[in-house]
């Protein structure tokens, strides 16, 4: 809940964001002066933009939204886990489907401050409002009490639905850019990027699948989902914007309302952000990714989500075939509180792992790419992943 004084404060403080915002970048020269021109200051000011703006909303609106959905939509904890469920008694009750109002921010943020002639911006909120869907369904069985959500072949199918159509429309967008289409190997590994082809599109379609399952699992204490997507989503749009790449607007938007969501849902919780808000959040990570082909490089920069994933997996798998438990409790994080760990002491451990996972990425992909101390951003508005570039100068792209 939020704390005595906290509201006044934080309503306060949102109300300098955007003004202060908007004042930098007129003092660095960041003001957007349009789309044609797609100069790096343009991109590194809409991107600004989105996600200050949602920062903004999120602090304060946040209080209001969250008394709406009090009304509405509260949490019912039932854990097949008896541990579990006790250890979260507490939170029964809490204001749950948080999402609602993290994806309708990026949404506005995208429709005022976005590219629409680069079609990764509408494939963005495609993905996005479809898995709010899928988690909409799903938070909505729950909340009504019939069963513990929808089934999960029913939830797998309807995000197979939604990233098989972005998906075969991503091919088609990368099919247009030059080397689009190559898969990049991090720190390095072998002679050099794969030409995946048409399999490129069952390689997506796994890539935003997984990483929206990975989010979901994630978030099972009370900001640690929140603070591990702003390292990912951060680390993402740093490497979007060093490329010139338009999907920067898109990463930032969502680090932006991630950001001020974690206001609220940080120990403890006024508000969870449900299937609602952590399976398109995991999607559109895994677009971001997908979209600047750096999918492999994500296992470094979300390796959070991927341990978490992991130690699911590895507990069924054991458990299947030999009838023993790897963990005391899977995902991950209720394995360190079946260990007595204090929720807060997990969600800080997990954080600090996250932003480490982050600095690592980084690294690896300025390695990579040969840009430590050599300037990148003196290369931003050449470089052959930027889409939008490409399509409002047709051009440029046959040079």
């Amino acid at each position: 809940m939020c704390r005595p004084g906290d509201s006044e404060i934080f309503n306060r403080l949102a109300m300098l964001v955007c003004p202060l915002l908007v004042w930098l970048c007129r003092v660095f020269h960041l003001w957007p002066t349009g789309f044609a021109d797609h100069s790096p200051r343009d991109l590194a000011a809409r991107a600004i933009l989105a996600g200050g703006f949602n920062l903004f909303l999120a602090l304060f609106l946040g209080p209001r939204f969250i008394a709406w959905l009090r009304d509405r939509f509260r949490e019912s904890i039932d854990s097949p886990s008896p541990d579990i469920q006790r250890l979260h008694a507490h939170k029964q009750a809490t204001p749950t489907m948080g999402g609602l109002g993290i994806v309708a921010a990026i949404c506005g943020s995208l429709a005022l401050l976005a590219d629409w002639r680069n079609p990764l911006v509408p494939l963005a909120l495609f993905v996005s409002v479809g898995l709010g869907c899928v988690g909409l369904a799903d938070d909505l069985t729950k909340i009504h009490g019939r069963r513990r959500g929808i089934s999960a072949r029913a939830k797998l199918a309807g995000q197979l639905a939604v990233t098989a159509v972005a998906a075969l429309v991503l091919y088609w967008v990368q099919t247009d850019v030059p080397n689009g289409l190559l898969l990049k190997l991090p720190f390095g590994l072998g002679r050099g990027p794969i030409d995946v082809g048409i399999w490129f599109v069952p390689l997506a379609m796994f890539v935003i699948v997984g990483s929206s399952n990975a989010v979901n699992l994630t978030d099972g204490l009370d900001g640690l989902a929140g603070g591990c997507l702003v390292a990912s989503f951060g680390s993402l749009a740093v490497i979007a914007w060093l490329t010139g790449h338009e999907i920067a607007v898109v990463a930032a938007a969502a680090l932006g309302a991630v950001l001020g969501f974690l206001r609220f849902n940080r120990h403890p919780a006024a508000v969870f952000m449900g299937d609602t808000g952590s399976l398109p959040l995991g999607g559109l990570l895994g677009l971001v990714a997908l979209a600047v082909r750096q999918e492999l490089l994500l296992i470094v920069l979300g390796g959070v989500f991927v341990a978490e994933a992991a130690s699911v997996i590895a507990q069924v798998v054991s458990f299947r075939s030999t009838g023993r438990r790897i963990f005391l409790c899977a995902p991950l994080h209720h394995h360190f509180q079946m260990r007595g760990w204090s929720e807060g002491k997990i969600v800080a451990r997990f954080w600090l792992a996250a932003m480490l996972c982050a600095a690592c990425g980084l690294g690896a992909w300025a390695a990579g790419n040969g840009t430590a101390g050599t300037g990148v951003v003196t290369r931003v508005a050449s470089t052959d992943q930027n889409v939008g570039l490409l399509r409002s100068h047709p051009a440029r792209a046959r040079q």
